[in-house]
């Protein structure tokens, strides 16, 4: 399980632990659910990695992480819930971290004065 920011811990459910471990061991049976919708193009079907072994392609050792497919983590249903090796995951949220990482540089030069709230330096 990928480690929950500080600011963002009060966004998951209490129990979002349970709800992490039943997803990677019961249902998805410690192997990468993805079957491609991360983008990566390194398998065919499902992902091959399987939590503890050795990823397919890059020899590091897999962690098996759950993906919330909307990027809220408000919403821990099932059917918004994705294990994921931690390649896969990363790849899936490539866009969403680009555009938080882009708010956050905005915010910050907002908040220094270096750019004002209308945009313009």
């Amino acid at each position: 399980m990928s480690p929950i920011r500080p600011e963002n811990r009060d966004r998951y459910p209490a129990d979002w632990p349970d709800i992490s471990l039943r997803i990677r061991t019961h249902r998805a049976a410690g192997r990468c659910e993805c079957h491609g919708e991360c983008g990566r193009g390194t398998h065919t079907g499902r992902c091959p990695n399987r939590n503890g072994g050795t990823a397919y392609g890059t020899g590091s050792r897999v962690v098996l992480t759950v993906a919330h497919l909307d990027h809220t983590p408000e919403n821990s249903h099932d059917d918004n819930l994705r294990a994921m090796c931690q390649g896969c995951h990363l790849h899936y949220d490539r866009h969403h971290h680009a555009e938080t990482r882009a708010r956050t540089r905005r915010a910050a030069l907002e908040a220094s004065g270096q750019l004002s709230l209308g945009g313009t330096p």
